[in-house]
């Protein structure tokens, strides 16, 4: 069960990584360039702010799956059980993983609230659309964003293994008489 556990949380990890890199060389690479009015213009990743907040966080997200994965396969070449920790580094690298989850489903909705913008405009504040111009650019960040909703989604399954290593390193607490005489309650 264990070892079965350990490979799933290294192909979850695996996946966050493939995933979020993606996203990130989509939405951060992205450029194209329309003749508008006479005017040349030329869309990036960094015009709009969400779209490059999104680029950077992922590229973070990226590199901190990265190091996990060398993480787990040094202890793995050691022979030390990567899950047989201290309590302190267990809640350590819980609350990273929660960290990197959190911040990478945020920046991927920010970045998604600055696509929508660019694809519907905003009439009350003059913006118009842009994605009738820049088709092209609107669909490869449209697919750096399922990629960063997907890695957010591994993420989160990544961040229930980590949990589950965590408090498998607390002792079981056993029902209380009390407890036990109030079991017929629905709640």
């Amino acid at each position: 069960m264990e070892s079965r556990l350990l490979k799933a949380e290294g192909v979850l990890r695996m996946l966050s990584l493939a995933l979020a890199t993606t996203a990130a060389l989509l939405v951060g690479l992205d450029t194209e360039t329309k003749t508008v009015l006479f005017v040349r213009k030329k869309a990036t990743a960094k015009d709009l702010d969400g779209l490059w907040t999104m680029t950077l966080v992922t590229s973070i997200t990226a590199g901190y799956h990265l190091l996990q994965l060398f993480r787990c396969m040094a202890l793995a070449l050691l022979g030390r059980n990567p899950c047989r920790g201290s309590k302190s580094v267990a809640w350590f690298l819980f609350l990273l993983d929660q960290g990197v989850t959190y911040a990478t489903f945020g920046a991927t909705m920010a970045g998604l609230q600055a696509a929508l913008v660019a694809v519907f405009g905003v009439d009350g504040l003059q913006w118009s659309k842009l994605c009738n111009i820049y088709t092209r650019f609107c669909e490869q960040v449209a697919g750096g964003m399922l990629c960063g909703l997907a890695a957010s989604l591994a993420m989160a399954v990544v961040s229930a293994v980590s949990a589950h290593h965590l408090f498998r390193l607390y002792p079981h607490c056993r029902r209380s008489v009390k407890a036990a005489r109030w079991r017929w309650l629905p709640f």
